[in-house]
């Protein structure tokens, strides 16, 4: 009886050890190597769309990260400092009195740096995107940012308004979601026109 239960035992750990193999293979190594054989035609869209300057990688279309100075347009808010690896929302609800009172401190900060009223700040430039790391802002949001930015660079606001029309992304298939502008596209161009 021993010998049988050790006999099945072998049996069944030689099965079990073959199909850790094959399953080692299939998932370890032949399908990733499929998944990325597959992704090579597309190009930089599977390597995270980087954006590069001069050669060098400035960050990625897809993610929205700092700019500090009045040289730079800004991206929205972020809950979580722009850090991909703590992508979420605040899960602040909309009456909770901490989100109204840093919208709120938000919307003063905004209008007191594009010397504007507070009336005149747009929603994207006080609210956090649901991931935090939305690329872009508004066509409303770039357009308060135009004067600021062009002074600060030595250019015309009609040269920065210019760049802010040509990055402007209209509505995926002209129905779904909503125009905007890829802050870190932008301020590269920025960049480049004020050289």
């Amino acid at each position: 009886m021993l010998i049988t239960f050790l006999s099945d035992l072998g049996r069944q750990s030689l099965a079990a050890l073959r199909i850790l193999v094959v399953l080692t293979v299939v998932l370890g190594v032949a399908y990733p190597v499929t998944a990325w054989a597959v992704a090579q035609p597309l190009g930089d869209r599977a390597a995270g769309q980087p954006v590069r300057v001069d050669g060098t990688v400035v960050g990625s279309r897809l993610l929205s990260q700092r700019f500090e100075g009045d040289e730079w347009f800004h991206p929205r808010p972020s809950a979580n400092d722009h850090d991909t690896l703590a992508s979420a929302p605040s899960n602040l609800g909309p009456r909770n009195e901490d989100l109204l009172a840093a919208i709120e401190e938000r919307r003063a900060e905004v209008a007191e740096r594009e010397s504007v009223p507070p009336a005149r700040v747009p929603a994207d430039a006080v609210t956090a995107s649901g991931s935090g790391l939305d690329p872009h802002i508004s066509p409303a949001y770039a357009d308060l940012q135009v004067e600021r930015v062009a002074r600060a660079n030595g250019l015309t606001t009609a040269v920065v308004r210019d760049l802010v029309r040509r990055h402007t992304q209209g509505r995926f298939l002209g129905i779904h979601g909503e125009p905007g502008v890829n802050v870190l596209e932008l301020n590269v161009a920025v960049a480049d026109a004020a050289r």
